[in-house]
């Protein structure tokens, strides 16, 4: 299936290592032109010399330079067509146990510096009449897990405004779409302990008993990014092999 991304420029943030890379990664073997973010100059160097994409420095924090990142993708490498926006999640804790900058903190992250990439890469997209969003959130919309109070409350509301942009730009050749990973074999998961252990966690919890592989994962990111999924906007798809019990 030829997915109609051949020459198409793509920006996805957080794409140094695991489910962001992946989806960048994906995104170069379709035939895009891929800009990926991080942190770190070092790490998003190397993972683009890996993977063949560019890289490009931005801090989530820094909500002010989204849009001279933006600019400067576009003077490098063409406009934005396809954003990615993938962000790492707060710290565990009880729920009420966060004080008023864990949250503002969260929110600036989870929230505002997603929203801060689509709001200068959507007029562009609106003008162009073509333009992908995917965003990056968690089975914890659906179902809350425990400890990840930040997480839980965020990342919903990034669900929830998805949905309403969506709505807005739905007759411009604009989807925004938004996908849930549930357990995938990142560093991240595989850091917590012996693979063997993990492995029989999943075998033992997940009905499709296995972690996914984020190649799986980036599957369906890359799927939503495509010329091919024109007619797919607003939704919520749960990536998570059967983890997420819920019917809606």
């Amino acid at each position: 299936m030829d997915l109609g991304l051949q020459g198409k420029v793509a920006l996805v943030s957080g794409a140094s290592a695991g489910l962001g890379r992946a989806i960048a990664a994906e995104l170069v073997a379709e035939g895009a032109t891929v800009a990926i973010t991080s942190r770190s100059r070092e790490r998003i160097d190397a993972t683009a010399a890996e993977i063949g994409a560019t890289g490009f420095v931005w801090d989530t924090a820094d909500l002010d330079a989204a849009g001279r990142l933006l600019d400067t993708v576009a003077d490098e490498l063409g406009p934005v067509d396809v954003l990615v926006t993938n962000t790492g999640g707060p710290p565990r804790g009880d729920a009420l146990g966060f004080d008023r900058e864990d949250w503002e903190a969260a929110y600036r992250s989870l929230v505002l510096a997603p929203m801060a990439l689509i709001e200068f890469a959507l007029p562009e997209m609106r003008a162009r009449s073509f333009g992908r969003i995917v965003n990056v959130a968690s089975t914890s919309v659906r179902e809350p897990i425990a400890g990840l109070m930040l997480s839980n409350s965020h990342r919903a509301a990034m669900v929830t405004a998805f949905k309403t942009i969506a709505l807005e730009v739905a007759a411009e050749g604009v989807t925004l779409n938004t996908l849930l990973p549930g357990h995938f074999a990142t560093a991240r998961i595989l850091d917590l302990g012996p693979r063997e252990q993990i492995d029989e966690d999943a075998r033992a919890t997940l009905p499709i008993e296995r972690l996914g592989e984020p190649e799986e994962f980036a599957a369906a990111a890359v799927f939503l990014c495509s010329a091919r999924a024109s007619y797919i906007t607003g939704e919520t798809l749960a990536v998570d092999g059967g983890k997420t019990r819920s019917v809606f």
